[in-house]
């Protein structure tokens, strides 16, 4: 029963994730395979999210738009979100871990 309330947790996550748009594409961040791993357990959310390129200027306000894209999703406990392939990727996980 948790598996299938889990399956319907992500749908609704990877909806709203389709409203997170890249300002310079202007294309949303689940077309755009930004996130690679987007993992659902008892309302916890794992999510990793891949910039389009490891300088991109956004990466930092796109991180925050998925996290507060999927904070608002009922159900959804708590996130964590890990960003790879960023070249600020270290010091943009510390921030989001400490907004968690």
């Amino acid at each position: 029963m948790p598996e299938k309330s889990d399956e319907e947790l992500k749908n609704r996550m990877i909806e709203a994730l389709k409203g997170v748009i890249d300002p310079e594409t202007l294309i949303d961040v689940i077309t755009m395979n930004l996130i690679t791993d987007l993992e659902v357990k008892n309302g916890s959310v794992e999510i990793v999210f891949r910039p389009s390129a490891p300088t991109c200027p956004l990466g930092v306000q796109i991180a925050y738009s998925i996290k507060n894209a999927v904070k608002k999703v009922e159900g959804v406990k708590n996130v964590h979100l890990t960003v790879v392939d960023f070249i600020m990727a270290e010091e943009l996980n510390k921030m989001l871990e400490e907004d968690e």
